[in-house]
């Protein structure tokens, strides 16, 4: 009998999925407000992201994604020598901002996140719906992590969610005030 054996990406979805339905069912601190698990067959690809917000704050969310491509897929089943297989992580946070005020939102939105994250580079794009609210932009800050993580930072898991609440906190104080 052949065993099922879960790759990388599948044991941190998993991780990452306990310990945020544990923060939403059992401590109220976070609502999960959106989960995706995709398998792009055109490349192979497998995504998972997490959505949340702060449970007295639905205003600012955060989205934990994790992907995985054909070749790290590849490499880790058919364990090819030399290769390192692994999953990217993106950690992204969500905000609407005043259209007046967007660049200066921007700019704290940046020195909130790189204080909690330093060295981790981020990305934010300003975006609206045409036809709907003109005063507004919905700002999405995305960390991106350089290097892909595996099993090994399995203990960082933790850690990362501290640090995913502790920036909705801090977006929260700084910008809705």
């Amino acid at each position: 009998m052949v065993m099922f054996d879960p790759t990388i990406f599948d044991n941190l979805k998993v991780a990452f999925e306990n310990q945020l339905y544990d923060l939403d069912n059992l401590d109220g601190t976070i609502r999960i407000t959106g989960r995706t698990d995709r398998v792009e067959m055109s490349v192979m690809s497998r995504e998972f992201a997490i959505c949340f917000a702060l449970a007295e704050e639905p205003d600012i969310s955060a989205e934990i994604r994790l992907e995985a491509t054909v070749a790290d897929l590849s490499a880790e089943i058919l364990e090819l020598k030399g290769e390192r297989p692994g999953c990217l992580l993106r950690i992204c946070f969500g905000i609407e901002v005043s259209r007046t005020e967007a660049e200066q939102a921007c700019v704290q939105i940046d020195q909130i996140l790189q204080e909690i994250w330093p060295g981790v580079p981020l990305v934010q794009t300003l975006s609206r719906i045409y036809g709907r609210d003109r005063d507004s932009y919905r700002n999405e800050a995305e960390l991106r992590f350089e290097r892909k993580i595996d099993e090994d930072q399995m203990e960082d898991i933790p850690e990362l969610i501290s640090h995913s609440m502790r920036s909705l906190e801090e977006l929260k104080s700084q910008l809705l005030s």
